[in-house]
């Protein structure tokens, strides 16, 4: 009968196995999880370079059918919808929906720009011109 009240006492943890354990998975999340959170804002920036191409490319197929880019006024809504031009032939994007930057901002399009025909701008994270990493400018010309 000893015996089984030995072995009844050894079945569970005792509460220092389980701080060791707790700070051993508090470590190793103080470790990954920057990394992880550095890889979101990396995808984020991937994602709207992407899209800009899109647009570049719905871009050039409604100046291939309209003999010119939209102007800054008519914006990149002009690829989902007609401004009243003779020969559009959209809606130039799969969705009739402008999508916005991964950050929920919208894309700024200037026509002519200041770097190229026209340029596609996402001010990144901050929604603000300028900034560095997640909060870097984001351009067509790139």
């Amino acid at each position: 009968m000893d015996k089984e009240k030995k072995v009844k006492k050894r079945l569970g943890f005792t509460l220092i196995e389980l701080m060791i354990v707790m700070v051993i998975i508090g470590l190793l999340a103080a470790l990954v999880a920057p990394r992880m959170l550095n890889k979101v804002g990396k995808s984020k920036i991937k994602a709207a370079k992407a899209q800009i191409e899109m647009f570049s490319t719905a871009l050039d197929s409604f100046k291939l059918d309209t003999g010119r880019y939209p102007t800054t006024e008519e914006g990149l809504k002009a690829l989902v919808e007609n401004p009243g031009i003779n020969g559009w032939d959209g809606p130039y994007l799969k969705k009739k929906v402008i999508p916005k930057d991964p950050w929920g901002h919208d894309y700024v399009y200037k026509c002519p720009g200041d770097h190229d025909v026209y340029d596609i701008i996402s001010y990144g994270a901050d929604g603000q011109p300028g900034g560095t990493g997640e909060n870097a400018d984001i351009g067509s010309w790139e």
